[in-house]
């Protein structure tokens, strides 16, 4: 048996998510992130998964219940509207577009996307990255001292939406997503200032690109 094998985590469960990613125009990283987080909020707060009786909260229940993973894939072409056939919420955000799929197991992927590239999602950064919205919005920022891929970043910064929509204090949540769920990525404030702000933090379960432990990400809400 591994050292790490949980139990409760047999047989393991993933939020698949999405990003279009086309050769001709591909979106920013800072973009992708905030896209990625947005939509896995998004998922999580719509009536089919927030509602007990909602036809993805079981679904929603059985994946929080386990080690939460998301898996980032990319697609383009004919790929990217199959990808919106499985039942999910698509968000477009400063250019850059994400589709958060509903979770379930990781044995069991929907054919429309079981091919697309997983590894290797790279891209580059705004020269100028967009100006933080109006508040309230969650704030999100990624340790500068870990090299990760867009694909890792998106998936982090999603975790750290999910950890904050969950964990964070209930007026800030409520002024959030009443506010409509603005994310920024937070780039222009020292890391160890984010630190002291942050609410929540993502340390990573170490199955890809990083070692077990690293804290790779941390939200916050902004009123």
């Amino acid at each position: 048996m591994r050292p790490d094998y949980d139990p409760l985590d047999d047989p393991p469960w993933a939020m698949q998510l999405v990003v279009r990613a086309e050769k001709a125009s591909p979106p920013s990283h800072g973009a992708v992130c905030e896209a990625a987080a947005t939509a896995v909020v998004e998922l999580l707060t719509d009536p089919r998964a927030a509602d007990p009786e909602g036809e993805w909260a079981e679904a929603v229940r059985q994946w929080e219940s386990r080690r939460i993973r998301k898996v980032t894939r990319r697609a383009r072409g004919v790929r990217w509207p199959e990808a919106q056939e499985p039942p999910g919420v698509t968000v477009d955000v400063n250019g850059a577009e994400v589709r958060a799929l509903v979770p379930g197991p990781v044995a069991e992927v929907p054919p429309q996307i079981a091919k697309l590239q997983v590894a290797g999602l790279d891209l580059p950064d705004d020269e100028e990255p967009e100006p933080a919205p109006e508040p309230p919005y969650a704030a999100l920022a990624l340790n500068p001292g870990v090299s990760i891929t867009t694909g890792k970043a998106a998936a982090q910064c999603g975790h750290a939406a999910q950890l904050l929509l969950r964990q964070g204090a209930v007026p800030d949540v409520t002024a959030w997503i009443e506010g409509g769920l603005r994310v920024h990525l937070v780039r222009d404030i020292a890391w160890g200032r984010c630190v002291e702000r942050a609410t929540v933090a993502v340390r990573d379960g170490g199955f890809t690109e990083v070692p077990p432990g690293t804290m790779t990400a941390i939200a916050w809400i902004v009123r």
